[in-house]
């Protein structure tokens, strides 16, 4: 059975902000590493819009960039959107039931699923479905932006933190 993860980068404050601040090396490779090995994403159509940029092959990509690119184009992805008529290579498009969807994707698939979104991630808490949280807490006060927690923060407690490269800690956190 598949475990639900939501995790982003996150401000001291607690806003996502897709352009304010990246990550260091050490962390993008996490990154590089965790999506390799995920069993797959969810995401919400405004965060997948964004990420569509590494379906692109960029020549001034360094070979991390390309190593991540290579990673993502391979991951199944889900993308949650009533808007959206078609998605890119190896993704599908979640329109309709999708607590359906969601439910028989834990119980088909081994490892983790990634949730991409705040907004998204916030309607699959209301469904009792995210079974992790993952805060990549970096040393930036940002003021405004997409709050993580896109709506009533759920009860949490603390399973693990540890720090990744040279500025960001990792705050995992499961339903209380």
């Amino acid at each position: 059975m598949a475990r639900l993860v939501f995790g982003m980068n996150v401000s001291l404050d607690g806003y996502v902000d897709y352009d304010r601040f990246a990550p260091d090396a050490v962390l993008f490779r996490h990154f590089i590493e965790q999506v390799r090995g995920s069993a797959g994403s969810l995401y919400g159509r405004r965060l997948y819009e964004i990420m569509r940029y590494w379906e692109e092959d960029d020549p001034d990509w360094t070979p991390d960039l390309r190593e991540f690119a290579a990673a993502w184009h391979r991951e199944p992805k889900w993308i949650v959107s009533r808007t959206l008529t078609s998605v890119g290579p190896n993704a599908t498009l979640v329109s309709d039931d999708v607590e359906a969807v969601v439910r028989r994707l834990k119980q088909e698939l081994e490892g983790e699923l990634y949730v991409g979104g705040p907004v998204l991630a916030h309607s699959l808490t209301d469904l009792g479905l995210i079974d992790e949280y993952r805060l990549c807490l970096h040393p930036v006060v940002l003021g405004r932006g997409d709050p993580f927690f896109a709506g009533p923060r759920p009860r949490l407690r603390l399973v693990s933190h540890r720090r990744i490269g040279d500025e960001a800690i990792e705050l995992t956190y499961a339903p209380a």
